[in-house]
This record gives structure tokens, C-alpha cells and sequence, in this order.
């Protein structure tokens, strides 16, 4: 008996591995340049692979090494980072609803790999979610991130310091190639970041606070604001009868 559940779960979690395979590809570059970056902004070997290792989040990672890049407190990358993350709560507590019953321990581990790409993945299968399963795409996405941070560092490392220098406009190319696919799918985003860099703008120019503190303040003000008004809208339109 113990046998056969063994294979089951070997077999869930070789599954797993198989519908990861198209992650950890997609992964590759985009870890690559992140590693590289890292290594436009002064980070050493280690702190680029640990961060990546910790953090384990794409968006999270370029706008910390932007907020590292104007000498921004720690204290307002993790504030930056929780907004920016925020969503993983929701993904989360949705999948909770489809995954097989397990102890704590195990549902903290898998969490943690839980990306907007790992969670589509599994959300969209059909059936109960195994543990196997979980683990099997999250481990090979898991150390695609991290493995290929580690490459693009040492491909950065290689490259002559005048090169070095002008990739730090990559990282601002990166944050508009992820902000439009948003953009175009939804108003709402086009209105958040507008409203995001105005506000961040003013309390620059101004001198109100700090510029890690001016980008926590001004996402937050922004994302109340657009939900303020969403919210108003909503009770304006008429009920269906």
C-alpha cells in the first residue's frame, strides 16, 4: 500500500516537473537580465543569487535593484515589495480551494513558489491539485530563477565596465516592458501609473520625502485613490433588475 502511494507521488510530482519545463524556459531570460542588472548595480555574486534565492519575485527583484540604484533605505524596498506582491494573498487563498488537504508545513513550502505563472499553471488543471504536483513545477521554476540570476551575473561580470554602465537604462526598459502588457488589458492600470508617477514627482520635486519613500507613498495614494473611485462608480450604476 505505502508502495503505490509512493508512485503516485512520484508520478504527480514527475507531472509537475513536465508542465514546468515551459516556465523554467520562459524564466531563463528574464533571470539572465535581472542577474546582469545586478551586476550594473554594484551587487556582489552573492547578494544577486540570495535575493533571488529569498525573494524569488521578477518584478520584485528589478524594482529593488532600481530603489538600491538611488540609494533607497531597506525599509522601502520591503514596504515596495509587500505592495507589489500584495496579489500573491489572493492567488494563494484561490488555490487553497483546488490543492489536496496537507499539513501546514508543506502548504508554507509550495506557497512560497507561487507566481503568477506557477499559479496559472496549476490553477488551470483539471481536478484536485496534488502536492506532488506543486512541487514538481516549483522546483524546476524555482531553480531556473535562481540558476540563470547566477549566469546573467557572470555574463555582466564579463562584459567591459563602459558597457556595464550603460545597461542600467535596460532596467528601465524592463519595468515599461512589463508595465504594458498590463496597460493594454486593463484602463484601471493605465490610470494607476499615471497617477503613481505624478504623485511620486511632486513629492520629489517638492523635497516631501525621500525618493524610496516618495515610490511606497505614491503606489499606495494611487492604488486607494483608483479604488475609491471604482468603488463609487460601481454603486452610481444601476442595478439589474
Amino acid at each position: 500500500m505505502e508502495a503505490s502511494v509512493r508512485k503516485v507521488k512520484t508520478s504527480q510530482f514527475r507531472l509537475g516537473l513536465q508542465d514546468g519545463v515551459s516556465i523554467a524556459i520562459g524564466y531563463a531570460p528574464i533571470a539572465l537580465t535581472y542577474g546582469l542588472l545586478a551586476k550594473t548595480a554594484d551587487l556582489t555574486l552573492v547578494e544577486t543569487v540570495l535575493m533571488s534565492l529569498i525573494v524569488f519575485a521578477g518584478a520584485s527583484q528589478y524594482m529593488a535593484l532600481s530603489m538600491f540604484a538611488l540609494g533607497t533605505g531597506s525599509l522601502e524596498v520591503i514596504m515596495t515589495t509587500f505592495i507589489v506582491n500584495i496579489r500573491h494573498f489572493l492567488m494563494s487563498a484561490s488555490l487553497n480551494e483546488k490543492v489536496e488537504k496537507e499539513v501546514p508545513w508543506k502548504k508554507a513550502v509550495y506557497a512560497f513558489g507561487i507566481t503568477d505563472e506557477t499559479f496559472s499553471v496549476a490553477a488551470t488543471k483539471a481536478g484536485t491539485v496534488s502536492t506532488g504536483y506543486l512541487f514538481g513545477i516549483i522546483s524546476l521554476a524555482y531553480s531556473s530563477w535562481v540558476v540563470f540570476s547566477g549566469i546573467g551575473y557572470g555574463i555582466g561580470a564579463s562584459l567591459p565596465k563602459v558597457l556595464q554602465d550603460s545597461m542600467t537604462i535596460a532596467l528601465y526598459a524592463m519595468f515599461i516592458g512589463l508595465l504594458v502588457p498590463s496597460m493594454r488589458k486593463s484602463v484601471k492600470v493605465v490610470y494607476l501609473a499615471l497617477l503613481a508617477a505624478v504623485f511620486n514627482s511632486v513629492f520629489v520635486f517638492w523635497n516631501v520625502m525621500g525618493k524610496g519613500w516618495a515610490i511606497v507613498v505614491a503606489t499606495l495614494l494611487s492604488s486607494i485613490l483608483v479604488e475609491a473611485i471604482e468603488t463609487i462608480k460601481k454603486k452610481g450604476e444601476p442595478a439589474d433588475e
